[in-house]
């Protein structure tokens, strides 16, 4: 026997399944919430470009439509101009510094590009860099 509930968690509207012969339940979100994006971000090192099965497998939680599958696109479009917008940045810098080859180029975490990156991707600092 499954049990169904509306409820708002997270600014989404979820659906909780109750199995109710086993106790066991669990939620399908109908919108995405901060974690989704928290999630996504960290989502973007591991792949630039996901594609919808990989969105579906990364987020099973979520009941996808076209909305939500158009904003999880933008959310990645966004995240790929702010990194390549960060690296092009770092890049002019060294130019400017007078790099000339990769192998005089190292990322501390007291550079400037790690800390964007960081504070960009890791706001609240869930995740040690």
């Amino acid at each position: 026997m499954v049990h169904l509930s509306e409820g708002v968690r997270d600014d989404a509207l979820s659906l909780t399944v109750v199995n109710v012969l086993n106790g066991s339940y669990f939620q399908i979100q109908e919108g995405l919430s901060p974690n989704h994006l928290k999630k996504a971000k960290l989502m973007f090192f591991y792949t630039r470009y996901p594609s919808s099965n990989m969105l579906k497998m990364f987020f099973s939680d979520v009941k996808f439509n076209r909305c939500i599958t158009s904003q999880l696109i933008k959310w990645f479009s966004n995240f790929r101009e702010f990194y390549y917008i960060q690296m092009e940045k770092f890049a002019r810098q060294a130019i400017n510094d007078g790099v000339t080859g990769t192998e005089e180029l190292s990322v501390s975490r007291d550079c400037e590009l790690f800390r964007a990156l960081n504070m960009h991707y890791n706001k609240a600092n869930d995740f040690e860099g």
